[in-house]
C-alpha cells in the first residue's frame, strides 16, 4: 500500500465503493442502497484481498463475499481475523488466483481488486480475467497508481527510498498504468468505466478522501455490457 496505512486508505475506497455501488444497486438490482446492508444479496470476490480488511465491511453490509489471495499467509491471516466475529466469519477465503476461479466457471455480482494490477505481468489479460467474472450488468472495481511523474517521486523516490515506507523494489514505475490505459483495457475487455476518483490523504488529519487528482492514486468503478 502507498505511503499510508492500509486502512486509512481503505475508509476512502469503502466510501468509493459504497457510492458506486449504491448506483448499480438502484438500477439493475433494485436495492435501497439507504438501508443498513444495501449489498443484501450479491454475491462480491475481493482479487488480491491481502488480510481481509475490504472483505469484512462487505460482508457486513449484507454481501456474500469471496476472498481470495495468491499468497497463503495472506489468506490465513484474513481467516484468523474473520473467525473472530460470527458476522465476518461467513466470508469464503481461498488461496487461489482469479485465473482459476474463470477456469471453475465462478462469477459474482461485483468484482474489486485493489492495487494488484500494478503487480500483474499483463494488465490487459487481466482486466479480462475480472471481466470473466463479473455477471453481466454486474460491477468491476480498480485501485491503482497512475504512471505520471508525480507519481514516480512519490511511490517511489519518497515512499521507498527517503521515507522507508515500502521496501525498495516494491513498485516498478513502468508497470504503472494510467487512467486512460486502464479505461481503455476495460473497455476492450467490455467493461464500461461510469465512475473514476483519485485518493488523496492528509497527514494532518490521517484520513483519506475522494479528489479530482488522479496523479497517483486513483480507483475506477465500471460496469460489464449485459449482453
Amino acid at each position: 500500500m502507498l505511503l499510508v496505512p492500509f486502512l486509512c486508505y481503505n475508509n476512502g475506497r469503502n466510501f468509493f465503493y459504497c457510492t458506486s455501488m449504491s448506483l448499480i444497486n438502484f438500477n439493475c438490482y433494485r436495492k435501497d442502497p439507504s438501508v443498513a446492508r444495501p449489498f443484501e444479496g450479491l454475491k462480491i470476490v475481493d482479487v488480491g484481498c491481502g488480510g481481509g480488511i475490504l472483505c469484512e465491511p462487505l460482508v457486513r453490509m449484507g454481501a456474500t463475499v469471496t476472498g481470495i489471495d495468491a499468497l497463503e499467509k495472506n489468506v490465513k491471516i484474513a481467516r484468523l481475523h474473520a473467525d473472530l466475529d460470527p458476522v465476518t466469519s461467513a466470508i469464503e477465503y481461498c488461496c487461489t488466483t482469479a485465473e482459476s476461479l474463470v477456469k471453475e466457471q465462478k462469477m459474482f455480482d461485483a468484482v474489486i481488486s485493489l492495487e494488484v494490477i500494478e503487480h500483474v505481468e499483463d494488465p490487459a489479460e487481466f482486466c479480462k480475467t475480472l471481466a470473466a467474472l463479473t455477471n453481466p450488468g454486474g460491477a468491476t472495481v480498480i485501485s491503482t497508481i497512475n504512471r505520471s511523474l508525480r507519481s514516480f517521486a512519490i511511490a517511489i523516490v519518497l515512499a521507498e527510498y527517503l521515507l522507508h515506507l515500502l521496501p525498495k523494489g516494491t513498485h516498478q514505475w513502468s508497470s504503472f498504468v494510467t487512467p486512460e490505459e486502464l479505461e481503455l483495457m476495460l473497455r476492450r475487455a467490455s467493461i464500461n468505466v461510469q465512475e473514476m476518483a483519485g485518493l488523496v490523504y492528509n497527514p494532518f488529519t490521517g484520513r483519506c478522501s475522494l479528489s479530482d487528482d488522479i496523479s497517483v492514486n486513483f480507483i475506477v468503478f465500471g460496469t460489464k455490457n449485459s449482453q
